[in-house]
């Protein structure tokens, strides 16, 4: 079957994936990633805070268990800062090129962490977005949701392994898994409030279950709201596991 690959004249797709810390999100965005190239598609694989080189060395001060008493307007600018420069490196070149952009986290993680978390609302981290982002927002957004307290210890898990594997005392990117689960339950009510209301966009997929069963499920979501089925070549879970077979051989 002939795949039609985007052209350099067509804009490409941008493709958010969002939720808690530990819920599965980079995991799940690469193995999107893997089914899309299988296709030979153009594809992007980027990260937020960082992406760029200025936008690693903000995350880096961001997540750094070593930065304390950080305000949370400061941690806001901080985010969007990052932010700004990953949509002039990275992402905006990436869509104008025509390629598919997977990105994990955007503005709705700030709305979530800053806006809900740190209690600052909504509307300063949309004013922020409205000047320094435009009118970019992903044309789809995977809301992975996930149990609060499960994936909270799954990430301060991984950290600790990341921590001991690096030969470093102490986590550089457990900053945030040191919250409260009062703070991580604020994230995930405000992330559904986000889905509630950007219903069209944002859709909510249940990560409770095996990586596999949620992989299915992000990639009917694909092939359905992006419309993605035979110009992409993500006809149906047959045409999928045909594809991982494919590819292992």
């Amino acid at each position: 079957m002939m795949l039609s690959v985007p052209s350099h004249t067509q804009r490409g797709r941008f493709i958010t994936f969002e939720g808690l810390d530990g819920c599965g999100k980079s995991t799940q965005l690469e193995k999107l990633a893997g089914v899309l190239r299988a296709q030979k598609l153009p594809v992007v694989v980027t990260r937020e805070p960082g992406g760029t080189a200025t936008g690693e060395k903000i995350r880096q001060l961001l997540l750094d268990t070593k930065t304390s008493s950080l305000a949370p307007l400061a941690e806001l600018a901080l985010m969007f800062a990052s932010r700004a420069q990953h949509i002039a490196e990275v992402i905006e070149p990436g869509l104008t090129e025509g390629r598919i952009v997977l990105c994990d986290r955007f503005t709705d993680s700030t709305e979530a962490y800053q806006g809900g978390g740190r209690k600052l609302g909504h509307e300063p981290v949309l004013a922020l977005h409205g000047i320094l982002c435009g009118n970019l927002w992903p044309e789809l957004t995977i809301l992975m949701d996930s149990d609060v307290a499960k994936s909270v210890d799954r990430a301060r898990r991984r950290n600790k392994t990341f921590s001991a594997g690096s030969g470093k005392a102490k986590s550089d990117e457990n900053r945030f898994e040191q919250e409260s689960r009062a703070f991580f339950g604020r994230v995930r009510n405000a992330y559904l409030a986000i889905a509630a209301r950007e219903a069209e966009r944002v859709v909510v997929v249940d990560a409770r279950g095996t990586p596999e069963e949620t992989h299915k499920q992000i990639v009917e979501v694909v092939r359905r709201k992006l419309k993605l089925g035979n110009e992409y070549g993500l006809n149906s879970p047959q045409s999928h596991r045909a594809t991982e077979k494919t590819s292992r051989t």
